[in-house]
């Protein structure tokens, strides 16, 4: 590390290779021929190898050139679980020059409408699922090309069949839709097959992802996170885990979502620079499905966050799986407590290696040494870059003393789509991002998390912002005034508290999370309500949150 004692600068070494690749397109051309016979994405037994991905892709990107109105630049929504089309449907839409927005499967209408709006989408890639929702929000948006797929849509005959007639007619998780004009996933790709594919040049520079992130205001925003920024977040994440896992030779379980910037990176990024494979699991919140897939595989790593490591390490059929082939874990997306790393650790005979991020870097920030892992801390900054501490003036603060941490790299976003004044407020003239987070930087070169200075909730590793909660709780026509904060939960690190004052005496609980469920994706309504004649306020009216989350 390149610190000092008294230093208020803690930085990782320099980064290599970033002269290598000038755009994500440049990776992806690279890793399909150095490893077109090795397999690249697997879900449910269905296996990809780069060539297939390679071909698909192609076949998607020709599509949109020849058959859409589409140009680079343009934006297009991919809204998909962890299923085979999620890799196909963004490399083609990066090759044809587009920027992917990444949505949550979860998004309520509300969340969607959003969204498909702020970003100006003219497309959309979405699982049958949820089309219906589509279908209500679709005239509130610029979305003129819908593509329709089926969880089992790229899985061969008569596999594919089976498991979309039982996704439909036997689970019934297919609502009835009609989206006019819609194109089935397949049928793009077979149109696509006729055509040729042209390579467009993008720049470093040029957007790749908008990815959403809230923010303490409750207003979500697209992160502007360029091609250099992926690139860079990449390289960064070879350096600090390419001495555990090799090149070629490693399947890495995928269970969080794609769409999330976490596993965008990780799993659709360097892994795919390095040839290895990933094992995509639709759905981990199906223990059962999930520990018998695990049970079929000899994975090599294992990505995931603190909630799912205690849920599996409880399970007596995950403790009997044979782990003698594991040799990386990497948590993220939420704090790991030490009484998960050491069960995991305990169960798999794995060391959890923690790291951090944010949407705004990429994600990745920092990163615990596999080979010298500090449990409570955040590791070490990655290659390339630095961070330091501030005060609530903008102070730089010695090593040891708690502050704002900040962060200064090429992963670094480049602002927010269209919000040149949030932008403004996150970003400083020499690119230093502030991140919210209250972080002591210790004279061995790791980070310490103390504190939240954002009222942000994380919630099994997703954002929750009060804000937005209680915007949807305060238009129930009983509630006269409500706050969210975050509380300890054992099952989801935090859970969110709801504080209300009711309009109406009749007015309970069940009622309220019933009207949430219709507004927010569901780990977004609040798991416990409490009533109240008054909530806490300061001398102007603002709510005194941090007194509600110490009643």
């Amino acid at each position: 590390m390149s610190q000092h004692a008294t230093a208020p600068l803690v930085s990782g070494p320099a980064l290599q290779g970033l002269d290598d690749y000038a755009t994500v397109t440049d990776v992806f051309a690279t890793s399909v021929k150095r490893f077109a016979d090795k397999p690249a994405f697997s879900c449910m037994g269905r296996v990809l190898r780069y060539r297939d991905v390679d071909r698909l892709s192609a076949d998607f990107a020709a599509w949109i050139q020849h058959e859409t109105e589409l140009e680079p630049g343009d934006r297009i929504a991919i809204q998909l679980p962890n299923v085979l089309q999620f890799p196909v449907a963004v490399f083609g839409a990066l090759r044809a020059g587009l920027v992917v927005v990444n949505t949550n499967p979860l998004y309520t209408e509300r969340e969607m409408r959003h969204q498909f709006a702020d970003s100006g989408a003219k497309a959309i890639v979405i699982l049958a699922n949820m089309a219906d929702k589509l279908e209500r929000v679709l005239d509130k948006t610029e979305i003129r090309h819908v593509v329709v797929t089926e969880i089992g849509d790229l899985h061969g005959f008569p596999q594919r069949a089976l498991i979309n007639f039982a996704v439909r007619h036997i689970k019934k998780l297919v609502p009835a839709y009609s989206l006019p004009g819609s194109l089935g996933f397949r049928e793009t790709l077979a149109r696509g097959a006729r055509r040729q594919y042209r390579p467009v040049e993008r720049d470093r520079e040029d957007i790749a992802a908008l990815q959403y992130t809230g923010g303490t205001t409750g207003v979500a925003k697209g992160t502007m996170l360029t091609h250099r920024n992926l690139v860079a977040n990449m390289l960064q994440a070879r350096a600090v885990i390419s001495d555990v896992l090799g090149e070629g030779c490693e399947t890495v379980i995928a269970p969080l979502p794609v769409y999330h910037i976490y596993t965008f990176t990780v799993n659709c990024l360097f892994l795919m620079e390095t040839g290895n494979h990933s094992v995509l699991i639709p759905n981990p919140r199906d223990i059962d499905g999930f520990v018998k897939t695990l049970r079929k595989i000899r994975f090599t790593g294992f990505v995931g966050l603190n909630t799912l490591f205690n849920a599996l390490c409880n399970r007596d059929d995950f403790r009997a799986l044979d782990f003698s082939s594991l040799k990386l874990t990497i948590s993220g997306g939420m704090a790991l407590t030490k009484a998960a790393a050491k069960r995991w650790e305990e169960v798999t005979g794995c060391p959890v290696a923690e790291g951090y991020g944010m949407t705004e870097t990429s994600p990745i920030v920092s990163f615990n040494p596999p080979s010298a892992i500090q449990l409570g801390t955040i590791g070490t900054p990655v290659p390339g870059t630095s961070v330091k501490v501030i005060d609530a003036d903008g102070n730089d603060l010695a090593l040891g003393e708690a502050g704002e941490l900040c962060v200064q790299g090429p992963q670094v976003m480049k602002g927010y789509w269209n919000r040149p004044e949030d932008t403004a407020r996150a970003l400083d003239d020499q690119g230093w991002v502030r991140t919210g987070d209250i972080a002591v930087l210790q004279e061995d070169g790791y980070i310490r998390i103390v504190d939240r200075k954002k009222d942000m909730i994380i919630v099994s590793g997703f954002n929750v912002y009060p804000n937005e909660v209680e915007d949807v709780v305060t238009g129930h026509p009983d509630v006269l005034e409500a706050a969210v904060v975050g509380v300890p939960d054992d099952d989801s690190g935090e859970a969110i508290k709801l504080f209300v004052v009711a309009r109406n005496e009749s007015l309970d609980a069940a009622t309220l999370r019933g009207w949430c469920k219709k507004e927010l994706a569901g780990y977004k309504v609040p798991k416990f309500v409490e009533f109240r004649d008054e909530l806490p306020k300061t001398n102007v009216g603002k709510v005194l949150r941090r007194e509600l989350r110490d009643s």
